[in-house]
């Protein structure tokens, strides 16, 4: 009787250590849990640079907003869409004080002017960047996170020709070039803001069009809003080159709106009384 009672007293011992460590576990576990998920608040959803290019390569063929261009090679986020802002003002206005030599001389024209802008402020603006582009450049923004030119999308061809929303297979059959005149910025790459200055940004392009003027109808300017460089006052500049012709090469021009309101040639004031004057448009990748 003894013994019996003894045995059913060391059972329910052990069935009691039994549950005291499943207990234990279970708290345990939780709590690793817990301090995980604690840890993982505040840490960076980075992915590997593998996992990186895969994810971009997957992206590319996606365009959500049907505007032509795919989605891997637009600006989400508002850091990169101001840097690129930064960048690509600095670097157009800076031909207005010298043009620089990696500027190609037969693209200096008004659309030469923004599609070298574009590509040297989707760069790496490294210390050889700095050393090729000259001692007028300096760090004034950090780099754009989500491409650079070499490693982007769309690589050099940056520029759509055509229209429609982008589908697979167009990076090689002509769609994108790596050139693009003013009316291929206006029509493909571009979307319409306004013709209220007021809705400009830094980085928009203004258009004029001339339908008299058979080669070269549109005309592009790059809105600039306050300047970088020069110590210059106020926010309503614009730069831009004024084309070049078999015996005239052009030069870069930097001048205020209100400035340009009373040109002498009513054709070039950017009001919206000129019927050639098109509007304020803004890049397709910071829309």
């Amino acid at each position: 009787m003894f013994a019996f009672i003894k045995r059913r007293q060391f059972t329910l011992a052990l069935l009691a250590c039994f549950v005291l460590v499943l207990l234990a576990s279970y708290f345990s576990l939780a709590r690793n849990q817990r301090r995980a998920s604690i840890q993982n608040i505040d840490k960076p959803n980075v992915l590997s640079s593998h996992e990186s290019n895969h994810a971009l390569a997957h992206s590319v063929s996606l365009d959500s907003d049907n505007d032509g261009i795919p989605d891997a090679a637009e600006l989400q986020s508002y850091m990169d869409r101001e840097n690129f802002r930064r960048w690509f003002t600095l670097i157009a206005e800076g031909q207005f004080y010298e043009i620089n030599k990696q500027w190609n001389a037969d693209q200096r024209d008004c659309a030469g002017l923004v599609r070298f802008a574009w590509r040297e402020a989707l760069r790496r603006h490294d210390r050889a960047w700095l050393q090729k582009m000259g001692p007028a450049y300096s760090p004034i923004a950090p780099d754009v996170t989500r491409y650079t030119l070499e490693q982007g999308p769309l690589g050099e061809k940056l520029f759509r020709t055509s229209f429609g929303s982008y589908k697979d297979g167009e990076l090689s059959n002509g769609a994108f070039s790596e050139y693009a005149d003013a009316r291929t910025l206006k029509s493909f790459n571009t979307k319409f803001i306004s013709r209220d200055r007021r809705e400009a940004q830094p980085g928009d392009l203004l258009f004029f069009y001339q339908p008299w003027v058979q080669k070269f109808p549109y005309h592009a300017m790059i809105f600039l809003g306050t300047a970088q460089l020069g110590g210059s006052q106020g926010n309503d500049w614009v730069v831009y080159h004024t084309g070049s012709s078999p015996t005239d090469e052009g030069t870069v021009k930097k001048v205020e709106l209100s400035v340009l309101d009373h040109h002498p040639n009513k054709r070039w004031r950017p009001v919206e009384s000129n019927p050639n004057f098109l509007g304020f448009y803004r890049l397709k990748i910071l829309d």
